[in-house]
């Protein structure tokens, strides 16, 4: 993923927010255990920090922050991942605006070390997320590095734009009413949990598919388009979110307790959103349960 140089980005309303502190685990490296919970948590909205330690504290007003500096171009957006952040969120909302009519866009916070929301604290040990009550994203991008060195997932900038493209998904299944048709039924490979979470990846890979084609005022696609080596990063970040692979790390295997799908399902409907479009994404809910995955 690149974006093209002369591209306009500054009317992103991305904000910096943080200063806390989250308590370091295995000699300030996160260990094992702290993988899984932090595992669990990427892309669920919610907060298992209480495992972790760190923050407190109340919630800012949603939206609070400093501006992102230095954020203008698509030229400032390659070199520097908070703006890359903010120059995702100025595509994200022309793809949305697009495809849902009155559409609201969330907040974005970019999260520096720690900072409290209403849904617990965000993070890079929690990674990133959606809070519904304040129809906002989270994600600290030091935790980009974090898949790097502890997952073992490239986590370049394709793959940065899925996880973040992922959570806005998360945004249109709130305010389209998708959260309340589908409420929380427990766990399981059938559970309205694992749909949610795949037909997130769908919402993120039809638009990674479409990715060059929101432009700015100038008529300058943000984004040129994805290569096939990007699409196998962006791949490889789904995989390592499946909750057959977190199990796998806690030498445990229990479908019973799926909340997101396994490595495949989640590859599967990244791709299949991606060559389909958002139209195949509502069969994460109407499909059986053998047929979420090819």
């Amino acid at each position: 993923m690149t974006f093209n140089d002369n591209a306009r980005v500054g009317n992103n309303s991305a904000k910096r927010r943080g200063g806390g502190t989250v308590a370091a685990i295995g000699g300030g490296t996160v260990g094992l255990g702290a993988i899984a919970v932090l595992l669990f948590s990427l892309f669920t909205g919610t907060d298992l920090t209480g495992f972790l330690g760190g923050g407190g504290g109340g919630a800012p007003q949603a939206g609070s922050g400093e501006s992102i500096e230095n954020c203008e171009t698509g030229e400032q957006a390659n070199a520097d991942v908070d703006c890359r952040m903010a120059g995702a969120q100025v595509a994200l909302d022309a793809f949305w605006e697009d495809n849902v009519e009155g559409y609201v866009p969330p907040t974005l916070t970019v999260v520096d070390g720690a900072t409290s929301t209403q849904c617990g604290t965000a993070s890079n040990a929690v990674g990133p997320f959606y809070c519904p009550p304040e129809q906002g994203v989270y994600l600290d991008p030091t935790f980009f590095s974090l898949m790097q060195q502890q997952f073992g997932a490239s986590a370049g900038n394709l793959a940065q734009l899925y996880i973040v493209g992922h959570e806005w998904g998360h945004h249109i299944q709130n305010i389209v009413g998708t959260m309340d048709q589908y409420p929380n039924n427990g766990t399981g490979e059938g559970s309205n949990g694992v749909r949610m979470e795949l037909q997130a990846d769908c919402y993120a890979g039809a638009w990674i598919g479409q990715i060059s084609e929101q432009t700015d005022a100038d008529g300058t696609p943000y984004l040129q388009p994805t290569t096939e080596e990007q699409r196998r990063d962006a791949l490889d970040a789904a995989a390592a979110v499946g909750d057959d692979h977190i199990q796998e790390m806690s030498g445990v295997s229990n479908p019973d307790s799926w909340t997101h799908g396994s490595s495949e399902q989640r590859q599967y409907w990244f791709a299949l959103g991606y060559s389909e479009g958002l139209g195949v994404c509502a069969e994460t809910f109407t499909r059986s349960v053998d047929d979420l995955e090819p």
